[in-house]
């Protein structure tokens, strides 16, 4: 028998797979912990590889296996792996009786088609994208609480869909106007593949615009607030600090409405939800306000006609946006505290 509360890791040695270590280690409800890895460099334990895990990082490391993983008793693995590994192991997983959590792209779209075109590789089975949830709890709660397969958003993605969806689920935005979302991350957000673009020389006193009209989260965006490609303009943008995503979004409203009106909407929406952080109307979030947290913060201005909005979306590329936000949905399937070991 499987439990929810026995775990498997698959990828620990990348930014995201080790901030999602970090936070398995203290979570209070794992009773169990194996981490996988292709190469484990001779290690037995996690705090072998990773010393600032020491006092916490001592459950087993294991080369990595489907079969392995599938021996084992964990009742949830977390996929902190690239888009075709996810998609090839998946489906033993499921089939073997384990529920996953998967940070790749592999299942964030109902069709294998989209994930095909955006990112030029083979999609998983169509029956299990069909069931496969997005990771996005302040929406979709109620999917993934009883999910075989989380599907784990986007970081650009999460910060652009929590400021947009309010508007397009009360029908707030002006029938076809450009909604312009402006997006900056910080360079771990590239992942840690060894490119030169990613040097601290060439990173380092230096900001770019990268992906326009090309960003593999484009679709998540479209696809989980029901606005048009034509309508979209997503930019992306590399800033020279190692965390953190900042999405200033560009909308005009189908009328006039008040400040107080437009904060009620949010606040609303987001009653209950103790991850997304609403600013008074007026005040603007900031990167040092969600570095290291799975906060999202959520600010705006409204110009004098009361039509032109521009919201500011903050969070930290590794928590909200990927790891944080990966525990948040496993605390869900959980059916605990969504901030437990988050906060």
């Amino acid at each position: 028998m499987r439990n929810l509360d026995h775990i498997a890791v698959v990828g620990v040695t990348g930014y995201t797979g080790f901030e999602l270590a970090r936070i398995l280690v203290r979570h209070p409800a794992v009773k169990a912990s194996t981490f996988y890895m292709r190469d484990t460099q001779g290690a037995k334990c996690l705090d072998e590889l990773f010393p600032q895990l020491r006092g916490r990082g001592d459950a087993p490391l294991q080369t990595f296996s489907a079969e392995a993983i599938t021996a084992s008793k964990a009742g949830v693995a977390f996929l902190a792996t690239p888009h075709d590994v996810s998609t090839e192991l998946v489906p033993a997983l499921v089939e073997a009786g384990l529920r996953v959590v998967d940070l790749s792209g592999a299942f964030r779209f109902r069709s294998g088609e989209t994930f095909s075109d955006w990112y030029k590789l083979p999609a998983a089975p169509e029956g299990l994208l069909s069931e496969a949830a997005y990771g996005v709890p302040e929406i979709y709660e109620q999917q993934i609480k009883d999910a075989r397969i989380v599907a784990n958003p986007g970081c650009y993605a999460t910060s652009v869909i929590l400021a947009l969806r309010p508007l397009t689920d009360a029908n707030w935005i002006a029938v076809g106007s450009s909604v312009i979302c402006d997006c900056k991350s910080g360079a771990s957000g590239a992942g840690k593949e060894l490119r030169r673009d990613l040097q601290f020389v060439e990173v380092d006193d230096n900001f770019k615009a990268y992906n326009l009209f090309s960003h593999r989260h484009t679709p998540e965006i479209l696809e989980h607030t029901g606005l048009d490609e034509s309508q979209v303009v997503f930019t992306t943008h590399l800033l020279p600090i190692s965390r953190g995503i900042l999405s200033t979004i560009y909308v005009t409203l189908d009328a006039s409405h008040s400040r107080e009106g437009v904060e009620a909407l949010y606040r609303k929406f987001y009653a209950g939800r103790s991850m997304v952080r609403i600013w008074r109307a007026g005040s603007l979030p900031e990167l040092q306000h969600v570095a290291h947290t799975n906060f999202c913060d959520i600010g705006f201005a409204l110009d004098k006609s009361g039509r032109r909005l521009v919201i500011v979306s903050c969070l930290d590329n590794l928590g909200k946006g990927a790891a944080g936000q990966a525990v948040q949905n496993f605390n869900h399937m959980l059916g605990i505290e969504e901030h437990t070991a988050l906060q």
